[in-house]
């Protein structure tokens, strides 16, 4: 026959009941749980809130590079074409803004390209020109981001340059989401500390919603657009 250890308050609830043996150890179980969890919380978060912060300014920072320098994509004319009326009409040094619907040819489709298939497929001046722009923007940015998460656009707009003169375009420069790293179109950001476990210690009843280790949440949309400049034909202005 099983023999049983039992105290002898248990047979007595009052007493058992006033006893406080052990509780300590019931509440520093909980409170370094929730410890930890805060701990570790501001931890991620603040890396979180580095990590958006220098993506920003990096994206800044390529987009004024961009407009310093040759165009890193195919398709983006050399100068201000004509696209209607003659050039009695719109002389060369015509606003393109002049006219309803603008003097000057939007190119079509909008040149854009990554910063990779630039440095992977360009010509000399293009690689160079995208070299350049990723060495200032490459130390902002997190270790799990490279040139194929940059991408650049090439934008047209009426109220920039003349016709004949050097092709003007409103330059973007945005973070995509590639291959593993791909959250709904956007970088993703890792979470290193198992939040979702230390909440569940804690008390949490729900923590669907909470990271865990490894767990990943999409950057914002960051992008930056500046105008082109018109000394772009150079490499080190």
């Amino acid at each position: 026959m099983k023999q049983y250890l039992v105290h002898k308050d248990m047979c007595r609830p009052r007493g058992f009941l006033r006893r406080e043996d052990g509780t300590t150890m019931v509440e520093f179980a909980i409170c370094i749980s929730l410890f930890l969890l805060i701990l570790f919380a501001i931890l991620d978060f603040a890396r979180l809130g580095y990590t958006w912060v220098s993506a920003e300014k990096a994206v800044q920072q390529a987009a004024r590079t961009a407009s310093l320098r040759p165009a890193v994509c195919d398709g983006v004319p050399p100068f201000h074409f004509r696209s209607l009326g003659t050039p009695d009409q719109y002389p060369a040094g015509t606003l393109c803004w002049d006219g309803t619907q603008g003097v000057c040819e939007v190119p079509s489709p909008v040149p854009q390209c990554t910063l990779q298939s630039a440095l992977t497929s360009g010509d000399q001046v293009r690689q160079d020109a995208a070299q350049n722009i990723w060495d200032r923007m490459a130390p902002l940015l997190p270790d799990n981001l490279s040139a194929a998460n940059v991408r650049i656009t090439y934008g047209h707009d009426n109220r920039l340059g003349f016709v004949g003169g050097p092709y003007v375009p409103v330059i973007t420069a945005e973070l995509i989401g590639v291959g593993d790293n791909n959250c709904n179109g956007n970088p993703c950001f890792t979470f290193v500390t198992p939040l979702s476990a230390l909440a569940a210690n804690a008390g949490a009843a729900d923590t669907s919603g909470v990271p865990a280790k490894g767990g990943t949440i999409p950057f914002p949309g960051i992008s930056a657009t500046v105008p082109g400049e018109d000394i772009n034909s150079g490499m080190n202005g």
